[in-house]
């Protein structure tokens, strides 16, 4: 029987945010490290990329913060803005859909300390960030890092390494010793433990080692174009292929209204659904695009997260991931239930590293095609004497 999220002691306002999400059943790490967390314990979870981890730490918090306190309450530490940005985007669409109060800014460096401090002025309840602005703003007082009942290092193996380490720990200092610190990552080395073993206390450690792989029906292709190409290309192949339920995605947040509205000036029909969209708008494109009204779902990662919509028969990457496992969580929307799919992206030629990062990752081939009068071909076709990788 499997074990469901309210089950692990989810309430029920998150557990509906989740529903709308398309996200149901919790996976391993989410089993085995929730109820750690909410019981208050220090955490040490690793898995791979693209397994969970996110939500295994930001369901227990969020549903520990107190909205009528208006102070710091939990603190992410990540190593890059863009991972600060995802999942500061996760707690608003969480924090939406689950009908609460809880709000949440994002710090991180490179960007105007000025606006940072205003936003910190209305003492949000979750900060996501990198460690060096976040100590530069505790040690101006702009963060109360005395009110802080839980710190997480996501990516800990990487906030640990040489580089990092030494910010992370002062950021740590600052706060009191009974705060809840939860380490989270793909990797852990010998060294990131025994840096981390001497802030944890007695932690829960939950490893998780199960390999993802590529489901093996998924044919890979890719189209080289310029980027001010790409919808173009894009209009061409659905037109041609004709599929009858095909998933979009783009990786910034901002351009999947823009593509909606230009796949609908062109006659084709589309719906949105990102971090951004409203409850009601999100449900009913979710529900056209199960229904078949409509045949085109433009994303993002995130709000595709954990999504399980029956005979998606293409997936077109409009940006290509420089995470490969972004890219395994994008195709792993196709080809289910023993049924094939094909997965195409379109990439400019600053975007073929990333095509070939994904093949050596996952040991598959992703063959180069072109469009020409409406037909697909093979660019290059591969030797009969040089053997093909895994498809």
């Amino acid at each position: 029987m499997e074990t469901s999220f309210a089950q692990l002691g989810i309430n029920p306002p998150l557990v509906e945010a989740l529903k709308i999400a398309g996200v149901v059943e919790p996976t391993e790490i989410q089993k085995k490290t929730i109820p750690f967390v909410l019981d208050q314990r220090d955490v040490i979870g690793q898995s791979e990329t693209g397994s969970g981890k996110t939500l295994a730490y930001l369901l227990p918090i969020m549903q520990r913060i107190d909205p009528l306190k208006k102070e710091n309450q939990a603190l992410i530490l990540t190593p890059t803005h863009e991972l600060a940005l995802q999942v500061h985007r996760q707690i608003q669409s969480l924090a939406q859909h689950s009908g609460g109060t809880i709000t949440s800014a994002a710090i991180i460096g490179n960007v105007n300390i000025t606006r940072q401090i205003e936003k910190l002025k209305e003492k949000p309840h979750i900060l996501v960030g990198s460690a060096g602005r976040v100590l530069e703003l505790i040690q101006k007082k702009k963060i109360s890092s005395q009110t802080l009942k839980t710190v997480v290092l996501d990516e800990a193996d990487r906030l640990l390494d040489e580089k990092n380490n030494q910010m992370v720990k002062a950021v740590l200092k600052t706060t009191l010793k009974d705060r809840q610190l939860l380490l989270f990552s793909a990797t852990l080395s010998r060294e990131a433990l025994e840096r981390a073993s001497i802030v944890l206390k007695d932690p829960a450690v939950i490893r998780i080692t199960e390999k993802a792989s590529v489901a093996p029906l998924i044919t890979h292709q890719y189209f080289t174009c310029e980027q001010r190409d790409k919808f173009e290309v894009l209009r061409k192949l659905v037109r041609h292929l004709n599929p009858s339920r095909a998933l979009i995605f783009i990786n910034k947040s901002e351009e999947i209204e823009r593509t909606v509205e230009k796949l609908k000036f062109h006659g084709l029909d589309a719906q949105a659904i990102s971090g951004a969209s409203h409850k009601v708008d999100r449900r009913k494109a979710m529900e056209d695009f199960q229904t078949g009204k409509v045949h085109l779902l433009v994303a993002s990662d995130l709000a595709a997260r954990g999504l399980d919509i029956k005979d998606v028969t293409y997936i077109f990457n409009l940006d290509i991931p420089e995470d490969p496992q972004l890219y395994l969580h994008r195709v792993g929307r196709t080809a289910r239930a023993g049924k094939s799919g094909t997965a195409i992206s379109l990439a400019t030629e600053k975007e073929i590293y990333f095509i070939h990062k994904i093949e050596n990752t996952f040991k598959i081939a992703i063959e180069l095609k072109k469009l020409s009068q409406g037909k697909v071909f093979d660019s290059h076709p591969r030797s009969s004497s040089n053997p093909s990788r895994k498809r």
